[in-house]
Parts: structure tokens; sequence; C-alpha cells
């Protein structure tokens, strides 16, 4: 059986940013900046499809060893985003928060994030979660710390430790989308994939629009989902 539903937490790996501008010969960062525009297309969209939580893959805890201008112009890009999307972002209601460890980002977008974060903290649409310094093993050792600090001896559920995570209120991924031809899942969201249907593209992330989007979610609904079942037990329903 089939899913006619569009998932609930949808996840992007945005992969050939530095691909679409050597294809141009330009700098890298004329590709971050073009991917930054479908980042706002692909929000504003999800948004209006209703999706209830998307969370980007925006910048890992491996892209420190990036050259220091290209880093130095992702984060001014970050500022840009916020600066811009400040205002949309309230007024279409979606809540945004940050996966990672925010902390270690710049004071400048470190500052005008948490503010965003505070300003949204009630809207009730859509949860953008942007990864910013993160990586799936970074968030697995922090929830780890987190349980010690807490004086707990024993996780006895998955539960408990989903629990200590970034964000716990956010579910499973039921999607990943990874643009750029990539099949990897690169250090992300390793805990919340277990279950994740993958979808893979060969289309670089700054010409990912509304249509190929569409062809990701259409993709997921042509797929059963067994979460370990038979296909008999679906059929019954015993899910």
């Amino acid at each position: 059986m089939t899913n006619d539903k569009n998932p609930l937490h949808v996840a992007i790996i945005m992969d050939g940013n530095g691909r679409w501008a050597k294809q141009r010969n330009l700098p890298r960062i004329f590709g971050h900046r073009a991917g930054m525009e479908s980042v706002n297309k692909i929000v504003s969209y999800a948004s209006k499809l209703g999706i209830k939580y998307l969370s980007l893959f925006a910048f890992s805890t491996e892209n420190w060893l990036r050259p220091k201008d290209e880093v130095n112009g992702l984060m001014e890009i970050l500022n840009e985003f916020i600066d811009k999307k400040f205002n949309e972002i309230i007024d279409k209601n979606i809540k945004l928060v940050v996966s990672g460890r925010l902390e270690q980002i710049p004071e400048e977008p470190r500052s005008k994030l948490e503010k965003l974060i505070d300003a949204s903290s009630n809207n009730s649409g859509m949860v953008l979660n942007l990864a910013l310094n993160y990586g799936g093993r970074s968030e697995i050792v922090d929830a780890v710390n987190k349980i010690l600090k807490s004086g707990l001896k024993e996780i006895k559920e998955e539960e408990d430790f989903k629990d200590f995570l970034y964000n716990p209120e956010i579910p499973d991924v039921d999607l990943l989308i990874r643009t750029s031809g990539e099949m990897r899942i690169s250090n992300f969201m390793l805990w919340r994939l277990a279950y994740a249907e993958l979808y893979f593209t060969e289309v670089l992330w700054p010409d990912f629009d509304e249509k190929e989007f569409d062809k990701a979610l259409d993709n997921y609904k042509s797929r059963v989902r067994r979460f370990g079942m038979t296909d008999e037990q679906i059929m019954r329903g015993e899910f």
C-alpha cells in the first residue's frame, strides 16, 4: 500500500552549488548565492504545501575545513538571508529552529539567528530547521554528554535518548532529498534517518525548484513504507 499523503518531515542535503558555479566559470560563492535562491523557493513552497517540518543541511561541522574566503562568504550569505527573510518568516507563520553547535557560529549571524528563533517561537506553521555547524555524530555525542550531565545512569528506551537530541520535538525524517547526484547521507541526521525514504537527483541545488520538489514528493508517495513489517501486515493496516 503506497502513501497518498505528503511526508511530515522532509530533510534536504543541498548539494551542488560549487559544481553549478564551476560549470559557468564562476567562483564558488556565486553558486552558494544561487543556492540561497533555491532555499527561498523551497521554504516558501514547502510551507504552502503544508509540510510540517523542513530540515536543510546548511553548514556542516566539516565545512570549516573549506577555504577561509568561502567560509566567510557563507556566513555573509547567512547574514543576508536572515535580514531579507526575517519578516517573511514571521508573516508566513514559520517557526525557525537551528540544529547544531550554534555557539561556534560567528557573533553577527548567531545573534540574528537567535533573534529570529525567539521572534518566531510562537508560530504554528511549518518548522524550518536549519542544520548549522551540524554533524550527525556530533549530535549523538552532545546528546550523550547531556545525559551524563543529567545524572541518568541508563537509557532504557529509544524515545528517552531522542529527548536529548537537538530540538527533540522534531520527528524522524520521512523523506531525505539529496541533490547533485551524490548518493550518501554525509553525517546528516543519523538518528532521525533510521527509516527515511531516500531520494537522490542529478539536479544541482541552484536548479532545484518547485517542480523538482514535486517529483521528490511524488516518488515518496509511490513507495511502500514497511518499518520492518511484511506486505501482508501493511495491507491489514497493522501500523
